[in-house]
């Protein structure tokens, strides 16, 4: 049973990877991009809930026209200097207008959260042994964000032009 930060909240994950549950019996199932694309026909008339599982080199645009289907995508970092997944995030939330939701996995820290959150990731598969009770501190240690991002916080110039209006 995983367990997995979403929404700032510690959960039992619902969803499974394909390599858990080769055959589907979950109603939540997770499938690596490759095997999206190859079976995407097939995938598409099963009636349970799809996610996507990105890597750092998967083109996130090829999923464009699937969000009528995807509503979760997983984008994974390889390791503490994999920084694709940022852009892929943003591109997902901002360009393609993805609302489902968006899962960092793979070599994720506490570190990491408040950066991720501000790219548009509202779930968040800790590596394993991270603690998940002291990383949802993460979130709270900046009060103040400078430049524009998905998660709206408000920076000090923006706050100041509020107040003045």
């Amino acid at each position: 049973m995983r367990r997995l930060i979403k929404q700032r909240e510690i959960v039992v994950d619902e969803w499974r990877y394909a390599d858990e549950d080769p055959q589907g019996r979950s109603r939540a199932l997770i499938l690596p991009f490759a095997r999206w694309k190859a079976e995407r026909e097939q995938w598409w008339l099963w009636d349970g809930r799809l996610g996507v599982r990105l890597g750092p080199t998967d083109p996130v645009a090829e999923l464009e026209h699937d969000f009528l289907r995807i509503s979760l995508v997983a984008i994974e970092f390889g390791s503490i200097g994999e920084g694709r997944g940022y852009s892929q995030a943003q591109i997902l939330r901002r360009r393609f207008k993805f609302t489902g939701e968006l899962r960092a996995v793979g070599y994720v820290q506490r570190e990491q959260l408040f950066y991720l959150a501000r790219c548009g990731f509202d779930a968040f598969e800790l590596r394993e042994g991270e603690d998940l009770e002291a990383a949802l501190s993460a979130f709270d240690e900046f009060s103040v964000a400078y430049q524009p991002a998905v998660d709206l916080v408000v920076s000090p110039t923006r706050r100041h032009s509020l107040a003045q209006a």
